[in-house]
């Protein structure tokens, strides 16, 4: 257990946990007020600090809960419940088991899972070693597995064992290890289950060191490598803790595959933050109708899903509301109003938006116990100091204009990552004069409340009039004929761009000429002249990451009558997380 003093601290010292535990008390404290929460919060700060050590142990030590319940294929009776004991005595094992294997602090490991007890067990275990988790999805191609043992510097990988092929042949640069079965020339990782139980790290934990390099979706450009420290995301996701509304003892269920930060930030430090259960299905084969039966019957408090999920679970007709159902979230992208009106009649709760990146935790988003304004991102979370800039002039934007979202670093918010690793050019102009810049453009509304408007590269002009096209694209949702929209610029002779939607029909809507000109006429009779949509084009479905995000940099690349094809990893028509 890691002994710390904040700086200026004059009682006497305190450990990290303590520390840990007194700002994580205090958002628990003010859960539904988010005045007093913002107020009083401040991110504890240490020397020292290992997550798994100084919080994840000594909650398994004080009591017997469940950590972790997978779901399993065959009703409740089928589902695997491990126990926070369980879990820190077999990462104990994987720890020891994993330095056997060569495993040393500060080495890169690829961890590539699916939603199995392996994942959380070696993500422990690396916390509690000190390696880098290069966390990977299981539908990641060989190319881009090339790219991150390249770029990632890895030095060992954690894989399923039907998955390690796609690695090619074992040149020794790396250890390969593979999970749920054997593969030619890696080790067993059932092999860690004969290690000791027993487990002291080498060195003490710098507060500071890299724990996480994250691969962003690379929606407009190659992926980012995005770097978290031992604190920014283990710590800095008590932010997200607070706008997710769970509490000790809660069930968490969060649709999320591995690899994917949402995972780490719902699936592992978001409920363990509170000392609750997490629970895992497989996100990437669950229908609308497993999600709504996993709600209705493993006691479910609190809940975190991608739109595209919540589209899925509206679609598919959201029935009565789970019995132990309190807290409902979303994110990934925008939330449409639609969506949130549907969960508060059906189900009489509010579906709270939020917004963060791979770069920081929750940053902005509807509190518990505060009726969100359908649209609204929400309001800054405890921690974090949100201004509204003029991406040109770098100069505060009055309430209702335009601004890029940034984070004032005067205080520098805990769960702001530390960088873009190999890309020092790139990591300055998102972190220089005294503000973290998101790229992302927001609206402050007269109540503080921030309403999104785009990505800052997906604003265009048209016409001499700045465009955003998620403003278009909520006036074409609310529309029952179409089931999914997207907006993007095509070149204008004239106005030197157009605004050109891209639409998905609903079931029972033909995509023809007579559903496109009703369209065009919504558009003009909702939106000024200046936004009118000029060009509508009809497709099966739209390219997204897979948090939900659009890809719009392959939709204006896109000739037309051309179909999209899904990468790796992305969602299909049926909800994927």
């Amino acid at each position: 257990m890691t002994r710390d003093t904040a700086p200026g601290d004059t009682s006497a010292a305190q450990t990290a946990t303590q520390r840990f535990l007194a700002a994580r008390d205090l958002l628990l404290l003010h859960g539904t007020d988010l005045a007093k929460a913002v107020a009083d919060f401040r991110w504890p700060r240490f020397e020292h600090f290992n997550w798994a050590l100084d919080h994840f142990d000594t909650a398994a030590a004080r009591h017997h809960r469940t950590a972790l319940r997978i779901v399993g294929t065959g009703g409740p009776r089928t589902d695997r419940l491990i126990g926070y004991r369980e879990l820190s005595r077999r990462s104990n094992q994987v720890a020891n088991w994993l330095c056997a294997q060569g495993v040393r602090r500060g080495d890169p490991v690829l961890l590539m899972l699916g939603n199995r007890v392996e994942v959380w067990e070696t993500m422990l275990a690396a916390i509690k070693l000190g390696a880098v988790v290069i966390p990977t999805y299981t539908t990641a191609t060989a190319a881009e597995l090339r790219d991150r043992l390249d770029r990632g510097g890895v030095r060992h990988v954690v894989a399923e064992a039907h998955l390690t092929p796609l690695f090619g042949p074992r040149t020794g640069e790396w250890t390969g290890i593979a999970v749920g079965g054997e593969a030619a020339g890696w080790h067993p990782y059932a092999d860690s289950e004969t290690a000791s139980e027993d487990f002291t790290p080498d060195a003490p934990t710098g507060a500071d060191d890299p724990l996480f390099r994250y691969f962003t979706s690379g929606t407009t450009s190659q992926p980012k490598m995005v770097e978290h420290t031992h604190v920014s995301y283990p710590v800095g996701h008590l932010s997200g803790m607070y706008w997710n509304g769970v509490r000790p003892g809660d069930v968490h269920l969060n649709i999320s595959a591995p690899g994917w930060a949402k995972h780490a930030w719902s699936s592992f430090f978001v409920p363990w933050n509170a000392e609750a259960t997490v629970l895992a299905l497989d996100a990437a084969r669950s229908t609308p109708e497993q999600v709504l039966d996993v709600l209705r019957t493993r006691a479910v408090s609190t809940f975190c899903a991608p739109p595209t999920v919540w589209r899925g679970l509206a679609a598919r007709g959201l029935g009565e509301r789970p019995p132990e159902l309190r807290e409902v979230v979303a994110a990934g992208e925008p939330l449409e109003p639609a969506l949130v009106e549907l969960v508060a009649t059906h189900w009489g709760l509010d579906l709270r938006d939020g917004y963060g990146q791979t770069e920081t935790t929750a940053q902005i988003g509807n509190p518990p116990g505060r009726p969100g304004r359908p649209g609204s991102m929400g309001f800054p979370l405890p921690g974090y100091a949100v201004v509204l800039l003029d991406p040109e002039t770098w100069s505060p934007v009055p309430d209702g204009e335009p601004g890029e979202l940034c984070l004032d670093l005067s205080e520098r918010p805990l769960g702001l990552m530390r960088r873009y690793v190999g890309d020092p050019e790139r990591t300055h102009r998102v972190l220089s004069g005294g503000h973290y810049r998101t790229g992302d453009l927001a609206r402050r509304e007269p109540d503080g409340s921030l309403t999104y408007l785009a990505r800052s590269d997906d604003m265009f002009k048209s016409f001499d009039h700045r465009i955003s096209p998620r403003e278009l694209e909520e006036v074409l949702l609310h529309h029952p004929a179409v089931d999914d929209a997207a907006v993007v610029p095509v070149p204008d002779p004239v106005g030197l761009w157009a605004p050109k939607a891209y639409v998905v029909p609903a079931e029972g809507h033909l995509p023809g000429p007579e559903t496109a000109r009703t369209l065009l006429a919504l558009a003009c009779a909702e939106l000024p002249p200046e936004k009118w949509i000029k060009v509508l084009e009809f497709v099966a479905v739209l390219p997204r990451t897979a948090s939900g995000k659009v890809r719009r940099a392959q939709l204006r690349d896109r000739r037309a009558g051309e179909e999209f094809p899904l990468a790796p990893g992305e969602p299909r028509p049926t909800p994927q997380p």
